[in-house]
């Protein structure tokens, strides 16, 4: 197996690629970050992971660097101001989402001293690796997603359905669906 095998998703897009080695799969255990993830994978929904981590920086920009403290906070004038902003996706349910869900997350930390500590508690603390050998195996939801989902809803979460959850888990590392061909199963298998 070469070095240079890799997951067919990422096509040729180089910012995909970028993502694809340095970020999807990682395990992540930093807050601000985590609440990046859920606010992205949220407005992912319907819509390709191309389109959302093209407008990242444009998400970032307008969500003032995903600061949880300040989103949920975000009146009328921040609503407004998101609607008329081109630069990100403009759905009106999944704005008022990541608000709700800064909201939420805030009291998740108060409960759990941090975010991490209780997400990563539906994989048992442990990256669960698949070993998936085709992306025609790759799941788009699990138990553990199943169970995330309907506790982040049951808490107020919006835009958290169990594929939403699932993809969520990818990109965090709480699962590694890396093909095993790809020099990122093992890199991240054996860390």
């Amino acid at each position: 197996m070469s070095d240079l095998t890799t997951c067919q998703w990422p096509a040729n897009d180089p910012l995909m690629i970028r993502y694809h080695d340095e970020e999807w799969g990682v395990p992540l255990h930093d807050d601000q970050k985590i609440f990046e993830f859920l606010v992205l994978d949220a407005f992912q929904a319907g819509l390709s992971w191309r389109t959302v981590l093209h407008k990242r920086e444009n998400f970032r920009k307008a969500f003032h660097g995903f600061d949880v403290n300040k989103i949920a906070k975000y009146g009328e004038k921040d609503f407004n101001r998101l609607m008329s902003d081109a630069g990100i996706i403009r759905n009106k349910a999944k704005i008022n989402g990541a608000i709700q869900n800064a909201k939420c997350f805030l009291e998740l930390q108060q409960e759990f001293g941090t975010f991490d500590k209780y997400i990563w508690q539906f994989t048992g603390g442990k990256t669960i690796n698949n070993k998936l050998k085709t992306l025609a195996a790759m799941p788009v939801l699990s138990p553990e997603s199943d169970a995330m989902s309907k506790d982040l809803k049951a808490r107020g979460f919006k835009f958290v359905g169990s594929t939403i959850c699932y993809a969520f888990m990818q990109a965090a590392g709480m699962v590694n669906d890396h093909l095993t061909g790809c020099r990122m199963y093992k890199r991240l298998a054996d860390s």
